[in-house]
């Protein structure tokens, strides 16, 4: 089996590199494709089906996984996850207790510790895999109402003497908006902290939000440090952050969602000192461990209250776990759940702690190789971040026409982001294969590029 996955898995990088990166196709002409050949109303061959389904999935959509792919935190993955997710789709164990899948909990259980160490977390720390990074940032969010309000899991919010008030920043990941509104907090719970000029939260401005709510009788919960911002990479003070909740008393919660597979880098693994202070971490094997979606990670200190937040009985359920071990579904959002752990182990594994730290440390090679290209090459970095993601533009740049022609010309595929309500262009590196051939070509096209819109005036239907 694995010699079979191997070549499909070699065979498939291959055609890849011919294109297209970025699709060509409307939703009609989706929709009709699916329309005139699937009904459901008799079988077809699986064979068929798949080589169909193989076929729109190479040509209709952004490939994610191509080296020349500088978007968001969608990665090339390993053949050791892929073989993983096989695997579990095969014996579809049920991890929701303990005693269904001793083998599948136990493997999560070992590769959660392992990580948790390496964040600098103590040994009864309570670990998870979750979808994905807002499942975690929601955990976070739940367990820091429980502990703080005893009666909150019973009664409610409505319990709640005062509102409270969760403090983050412009840069913060948009799930938390989303998380103030499931949880019955309020979007307007949220408080938005001012940026330094590096777009990290400012400490005195965090502290005067604090001192300002609790005047006013609000409640201030909990403080969102970033580990890898999305738009620009930023990386909140931790340290700082870390001493000041544990002076003013409020849960610190550390969404390194990106960035925080960087624990295992010796070269990087320092831009992330504080997040040992942290309550709780965020972490996404999804992104820079190089596996497929969706792979979160939840990380708390508190594993009594991660245990309040989530108790559940059932008497369907098999009996509950006794000793070391823990049932899941009590221990965390999700009941039903996938063997989800089982890619991070088997590449972990595979690659060993090393191997995983060369690929991460590659990336952050190949964006100073970019940086130093695109600058070279007439464009201004408007970002500073020791992660693999720049933000760059140029005097009299349309980016929105810019990043048009660059995916319809196949040359790669960037996104746009705001820096101080101005938009740039985005590029990260988020693909072990890419190679500095790769970069140096992907820059003399943008170069090319430039010149010959500057010159010829093109809507990017024209280009």
């Amino acid at each position: 089996m694995i010699d079979e996955i191997r070549n499909d898995f070699t065979k498939l990088q291959d055609e890849l590199l011919k294109g297209p990166i970025y699709p060509n196709v409307t939703p009609e002409e989706i929709r009709c494709h699916l329309a005139s050949r699937y009904d459901f109303t008799k079988a077809m061959a699986l064979d068929e089906v798949v080589a169909d389904v193989e076929r729109m999935l190479r040509t209709w959509q952004v490939q994610v996984t191509h080296p020349r792919y500088f978007g968001l935190f969608n990665p090339s993955v390993t053949l050791a996850s892929v073989i993983a997710d096989t695997l579990v789709a095969m014996y579809n164990p049920q991890l929701a207790s303990w005693q269904t899948s001793p083998a599948g909990n136990e493997i999560e259980r070992h590769t959660l510790g392992w990580l948790a160490a390496k964040f600098g977390l103590p040994p009864d720390t309570l670990a998870t895999f979750t979808n994905g990074g807002s499942e975690a940032n929601l955990s976070a969010v739940i367990v820091a109402l429980t502990r703080a309000f005893p009666d909150y899991g019973e009664d409610g919010l409505r319990c709640l003497a005062a509102a409270p008030a969760i403090y983050l920043t412009e840069e913060s990941h948009h799930s938390f908006s989303k998380i103030a509104h499931m949880t019955g907090l309020g979007r307007k719970a949220l408080r938005k902290v001012a940026t330094t000029f590096h777009l990290t939260m400012d400490i005195a401005d965090l502290e005067k939000r604090v001192t300002e709510d609790r005047k006013n009788g609000f409640v201030p919960l909990m403080v969102i440090g970033t580990g890898g911002t999305t738009t620009a990479g930023a990386i909140d003070p931790l340290p700082e952050l870390g001493r000041f909740c544990q002076d003013a008393g409020l849960w610190f919660h550390v969404d390194a969602a990106w960035g925080g597979a960087a624990v295992i880098s010796p070269t990087l693994r320092h831009h992330l000192s504080g997040i040992e202070t942290a309550d709780s971490i965020t972490c996404d094997a999804h992104k820079w461990f190089s596996v497929p979606m969706g792979s979160g990670m939840f990380f708390c200190r508190h594993p009594d209250s991660v245990a309040e937040a989530f108790r559940a009985q059932a008497s369907y359920m098999p009996g509950k776990a006794t000793g070391p071990a823990f049932d899941p579904y009590t221990t965390s959002v999700q009941w039903s759940r996938r063997f989800i752990g089982l890619k991070l182990f088997l590449s972990l594994a595979q690659q060993g702690e090393s191997g995983h730290a060369a690929m991460i440390e590659h990336q952050t090679r190949m964006a100073n190789v970019l940086r130093e290209a695109l600058i070279a090459s007439g464009w201004r970095i408007v970002n500073t971040t020791p992660l693999p993601l720049i933000c760059f533009t140029r005097d009299g740049l349309d980016i929105a026409q810019f990043l048009a022609s660059l995916r319809e010309r196949q040359i790669a595929w960037m996104s746009e982001g705001q820096i101080k309500g101005a938009p740039v262009v985005r590029a990260c590196i988020t693909s072990f294969r890419t190679t500095e051939a790769d970069i140096q070509w992907v820059v003399g096209e943008m170069h090319r590029l430039v010149k010959y819109n500057a010159v010829h005036q093109l809507t990017p239907a024209e280009c």
